[in-house]
């Protein structure tokens, strides 16, 4: 079973000091603010080591977002210098710096200061977030581990002190959701199997007013769940469906989200090359997404309903695998021709939305790495939203408000004849060019008339290369914050 580290302490302040102790604090300033500006906050020896630096001088050469950490002597502080801070900073800017400042001292296992010159609310909250996502580690398979951060304490003015703590917990729930789905992304496959992943998902979500139901291999038989039994019919390790319900009395309204979740993908008989498959432990971003939102939606007690279906498979190839060629039977009826066994996600998807709309919600979300089309078209750090226009810009207006980079897609109608089978309602392969495009067409065949999007996150989900702002290396719990932003709105 997954165990996650703790997050770290935080919490807002408006004055703040190094108290003797063993924790050694570690305090963050903008280079250019000049050493005088905001001491009055700043008591102590801390005071004496701000004073004691040219922090002008220091910060000529700074880039945005740089993070130094300055020796101070005798002093018992510590100074991380950050780079392109200023109080006209916007909030994702704010939040950037934080995680950077944090992923810089952790191991030091000190007292974390951030007086950034922090001037509104938002600003407040930003910083806090990225703090503790900058916090984030992943030590489960490491022997040798270092402390951790020990706390993290947001300078604030006294004026902002009240509706900045009033945040903290939607703060603290987004981050430790963003853990979570860090935490299942990287997490190794032989570890999290469909069923290891179920299981998780059912003790996770033992919360008031969630209830969890889990198909595993002959109960997706009996209700015609094709595309997870075709998926999952060459691993040893069967598939699973998972729907996970939050039911606030008096909700307003009722969203579904739909997430791949396919533990280890191989590609199966279509196998993809060797390169390709060491990332692919991370096929399931989605399901761990969707997951990870509904639980924060039911810790904040949003007055939404909001259906999770974690849609759980291992695509591997075997004598028992699923051959370009055949046909199968989604659920609900449809027939599709599979020509490449490594479009996989769609099937397993075609089965979730089909199970979804049954039970009719307002609005009926996707979230999956589904392409590699994906990460040619956008690159590695935005993703894609197709479907219905109105949800489309919904989608898009919260990823905004989120600060996750998302962009809208069309599902072109020159490109539904590519899908065309001689031998079944549906091929799940179409035109090579436009390949996002094709996979979002065919998953509106399962979405019937019920408002739509889907998010393409292919590229923003893993991150492959060094750290930077709130996205450590590996799983970065993408598309999270939007997704609980957009259910934020739908119930205000």
């Amino acid at each position: 079973m997954i165990a996650h580290a703790p997050l770290p302490a935080f919490e807002f302040v408006d004055k703040v000091s190094d108290k003797a102790g063993k924790v050694p604090v570690i305090v963050a300033v903008p280079v250019a603010r000049p050493a005088k500006d905001g001491d009055a906050a700043v008591a102590g020896p801390l005071a004496e080591t701000l004073a004691a630096l040219d922090l002008t001088a220091l910060g000529a050469s700074e880039s945005a977002g740089s993070v130094r950490v300055t020796a101070t002597g005798a002093a018992p502080a510590t100074v991380a210098l950050v780079g392109g801070i200023c109080p006209e900073a916007s909030a994702d800017e704010f939040r950037d710096a934080a995680a950077n400042v944090a992923r810089e001292v952790d191991g030091t296992g000190a007292r974390l200061v951030l007086a950034l010159g922090i001037e509104t609310a938002e600003q407040a909250s930003a910083a806090a977030l990225g703090a503790l996502l900058g916090a984030y580690r992943f030590d489960r398979y490491r022997t040798d581990t270092r402390p951790a951060i020990d706390s993290i304490a947001v300078l604030v003015p006294a004026r902002l002190l009240k509706s900045a703590s009033a945040a903290s917990q939607r703060v603290r729930i987004l981050a430790t959701n963003t853990w979570r789905a860090r935490d299942l992304v990287n997490t190794a496959p032989n570890d999290l199997t469909p069923a290891e992943f179920a299981a998780y998902a059912i003790k996770a979500a033992k919360l008031p007013r969630v209830k969890t139901t889990s198909l595993d291999l002959e109960a997706l038989k009996a209700g015609g769940f094709g595309g997870h039994v075709a998926v999952g019919q060459g691993s040893i390790n069967p598939p699973h469906l998972v729907k996970v319900a939050y039911k606030p009395s008096k909700a307003k309204g009722h969203v579904a989200l739909v997430g791949k979740g396919i533990t280890f993908d191989s590609g199966g008989l279509s196998i993809k090359p060797a390169k390709s498959m060491e990332t692919m432990k991370s096929d399931m971003a989605g399901a761990a997404t969707v997951l990870a939102t509904v639980i924060a939606a039911a810790e904040l007690s949003l007055p939404i309903a909001v259906t999770g279906w974690l849609c759980l498979a291992e695509n591997m190839p075997s004598g028992s695998a699923t051959r370009p060629s055949d046909v199968i039977t989604i659920h609900g009826g449809t027939t599709v021709e599979v020509l490449n066994t490594d479009a996989e996600g769609r099937l397993v998807l075609a089965d979730g939305l089909s199970a979804a709309r049954e039970e009719k919600p307002d609005v009926l979300l996707d979230i999956a790495t589904l392409t590699g089309a994906q990460l040619v078209a956008l690159g590695p750090e935005i993703g894609a939203v197709m479907g219905s226009e109105d949800v489309r810009s919904e989608v898009i207006a919260a990823g905004d408000a989120a600060g996750e980079d998302l962009w809208p897609m069309p599902l072109p109608a020159h490109l539904r004849p590519s899908l065309k089978s001689p031998v079944a309602d549906i091929a799940n392969m179409g035109d090579r060019f436009g390949g996002m495009l094709v996979a979002g067409l065919f998953l509106k065949e399962f979405v019937g008339s019920t408002p739509w999007a889907h998010l393409d996150v292919a590229g923003p989900a893993y991150n492959e290369r060094a750290p930077h702002g709130i996205a450590p290396t590996g799983g970065t719990g993408f598309g999270l914050s939007t997704l609980l932003t957009f259910l934020e709105t739908r119930a205000s």
